[in-house]
């Protein structure tokens, strides 16, 4: 054990490690338990005595293998409680004596084909036996650590829904039965376009949070990028793999622009674009490269990607080739038609032909449903609205903006905005 800390500074050392290793975590116990849900209940556990532990007690040096090894033993103590067969204990028996011997690295990288508990618990929560939107939430949950709020702003539905797409899924994976595997062949292309739906909403949480006092959370996007890779040595000839590979890589080039030293967000046009990150954007147009000779140049993935390709390549934001973005976003709305694709199509037509014609495509976004609740909406018509000097109206915008985002650096932004329409 470390030496003892603060209690504030252990609840904060508690929070960063559950969220780091909760994942791993509930990939680790559903590889040994065979039920996501109660995997997840045996995680939570572990943090509760984590909580009871940890402030007097210091946190361990390996944090990660302490909450698998708590994990374990309540999950014995389960197992006992419910009479479940001796041959569950003896598995579990045996997996503890190992980890005394050689105490688990949890933090090791997973990039075999069957041996990566992440990538399994990923195909296994997008199994065909549960709904499509039941998929992407599940995984949300599991993998990437997001609570139902989080989740029903991503996909714009609401939170209630989320909560019984999730219970609902569990329950359908308890009761088949259903094996914790890498599946291959034809099952595996089967489920390929929901894992990469998720990993993509993943990556999205991480690049721009939902809520919560940080812009950012870079972890769910390295996590995100990680197995998008491994993905693309599973599957080296799917072309949307490496379309999603390359969006996510080119657009994480910008992370370390998105912010300045005191966490005040960065929008786009306003990035020091030396700092971005030359080495991922030099990967992601080779994903691109790889995906457009195969065949993939009009997939939603790569489509999206040629547009973070176009950010990618202007030195500065007035080389930007705003024509050129304004033509895939109308490519992407025919293949991937969404309120949020129009949304960023009358973006990207705005910097092409004028904020005008940008208000009038978002204009006819105004009764979508879907976009009732969604703060980007406001806060886009608020910037074309001060691009056209309409100032009072852009400061209403801003401000109504600020009260739809959890995310309280995105909210000081956007009164920041609106104060400057004021002034």
């Amino acid at each position: 054990m470390s030496e003892p800390t603060s209690e504030r500074d252990t609840q904060r050392a508690i929070a960063a490690t559950f969220r780091l290793e909760q994942a791993r975590l509930i990939a680790g116990l559903t590889r040994i338990v065979r039920d996501v849900g109660l995997a997840e209940e045996l995680a939570q556990d572990a943090l509760i005595v984590a909580l009871k532990h940890w402030p007097a007690e210091g946190v361990p040096r390996n944090p990660g293998a302490w909450l698998m090894q708590t994990a374990k033993r309540r999950a014995i103590d389960y197992f006992r409680r419910n009479k479940m067969v001796a041959r569950k204990l003896d598995e579990l028996g045996h997996d503890m004596r190992e980890e005394e011997q050689t105490a688990p690295d949890l933090d090791t990288p997973l990039d075999d084909d069957v041996g990566d508990d992440l990538l399994k618990l990923i195909f296994t929560s997008c199994h065909p036996a549960i709904s499509a939107e039941a998929r992407v939430a599940l995984t949300l949950r599991l993998l990437g650590g997001l609570s139902t709020d989080e989740i029903a702003r991503a996909f714009l539905v609401p939170e209630a829904t989320v909560a019984q797409r999730i219970v609902r899924a569990k329950k359908t994976l308890a009761e088949a039965g259903l094996p914790f595997e890498v599946p291959r062949g034809a099952d595996r292309v089967a489920r390929l376009g929901s894992v990469l739906e998720v990993l993509y909403l993943i990556f999205n949480e991480g690049y721009t949070a939902t809520s919560g006092t940080d812009w950012t959370r870079p972890q769910l996007c390295e996590e995100a990028m990680r197995l998008g890779r491994v993905l693309a040595g599973l599957a080296p000839d799917e072309p949307e793999v490496h379309g999603l590979v390359a969006l996510m890589e080119l657009q994480a080039s910008r992370m370390p622009a998105r912010a300045g030293r005191d966490g005040t967000p960065v929008l786009l046009l306003d990035q020091d674009r030396s700092k971005w990150d030359q080495m991922l954007i030099r990967r992601g147009l080779s994903a691109l490269q790889r995906a457009v000779e195969q065949g993939g140049a009009a997939g939603p993935y790569a489509l999206q990607a040629s547009i973070a390709a176009c950010h990618a390549r202007a030195r500065q934001a007035a080389d930007t080739d705003w024509v050129a973005i304004a033509g895939f976003y109308d490519l992407l709305a025919a293949v991937m038609p969404s309120p949020v694709v129009e949304l960023n199509r009358a973006v990207a037509h705005a910097m092409a032909f004028g904020p005008a014609k940008g208000l009038l495509l978002l204009d006819a976004l105004g009764d979508a449903p879907a976009l009732k609740h969604y703060h980007l909406l406001p806060a886009v018509r608020g910037d074309f609205l001060l691009k056209l000097g309409r100032t009072g109206e852009a400061r209403a915008e801003f401000e109504r903006a600020a009260q739809m985002t959890r995310n309280e650096a995105e909210r000081d932004l956007l009164l920041e905005r609106a104060r400057t329409c004021a002034a």
